[in-house]
């Protein structure tokens, strides 16, 4: 379906699943319009059928990760005058994930992969115990805050081409979140999770080309993450107060 003039906005969307194809569309551009904007335009006013995935629209949930122009990003903190200079734009789901319809993915093999990383808090103190003293200012806490604001929007796992070689590689979002949880005193099992981690599919699968923090959009970095969980091979475990 392709609607508009010479001055307007050309979007090539993945159409279906995998076996489906790109269509093209016209958008009339705006001042300050971010690539979400584009698609909410054109299931708004053109594809009512449109199927794609978005909540806070401010940077926040990263519900709207999708690839744009081959390169997985937040599409409600892109803007389109940054990336589309030649007045063309190329959406397609994120990459590594199974295609539901369009532009939205299953993201269920990415949280179970999570999952099997040992992603889950466990507590050792109970409410009626008193918080445990953490030194903010500790080699353990400092690693663990570098790296945990992750919100798991799996541009990281997208961008990843171990993820695309190796099904079984837990993937950096993964083995980001066991690093902090390695380093976090409160952490009740953290030689169970550092087990998990140097499985089959674990951090030595990683090949550090570094994809994953290239492409963070909040500036984190699971390839040191990665990096700190196969030094505990030669080190040890870090100590954690």
């Amino acid at each position: 379906m392709t609607t508009g003039g010479s001055d307007e906005l050309t979007v090539r969307i993945w159409r279906g699943r995998d076996d489906g194809c790109f269509q093209t569309y016209r958008v009339p551009p705006r001042a300050n319009q971010t690539v979400l904007d584009v698609v909410t335009e054109v299931q708004r006013h053109q594809e009512p059928a449109l199927a794609y995935r978005f909540a806070c629209r401010v940077g926040v949930c990263g519900s709207c990760a999708m690839t744009v122009n081959g390169r997985p990003r937040w599409t409600c903190r892109t803007h389109v005058r940054s990336i589309a200079q030649e007045g063309t734009l190329t959406l397609e789901p994120l990459r590594n994930l199974p295609r539901i319809k369009d532009l939205a993915c299953d993201l269920t093999p990415f949280f179970e992969k999570w999952q099997k990383a040992g992603g889950r808090h466990l507590g050792t103190a109970s409410r009626e115990d008193p918080p445990q003293a953490v030194d903010p200012q500790g080699r353990a806490r400092l690693a663990a805050s570098a790296a945990i604001e992750c919100i798991n929007c799996a541009v990281c796992y997208s961008a990843c081409d171990v993820v695309t070689w190796d099904a079984d590689y837990l993937g950096p979002a993964a083995l980001n979140r066991a690093w902090t949880l390695v380093n976090d005193a409160r952490h009740g099992a953290r030689d169970d999770t550092l087990d998990r981690a140097f499985s089959s599919g674990g951090c030595t699968s990683c090949h550090s080309q570094g994809n994953c923090t290239r492409h963070c959009p909040v500036g984190l970095s699971p390839s040191e993450s990665i990096a700190g969980l196969k030094r505990t091979a030669f080190f040890g475990a870090p100590k954690v107060s």
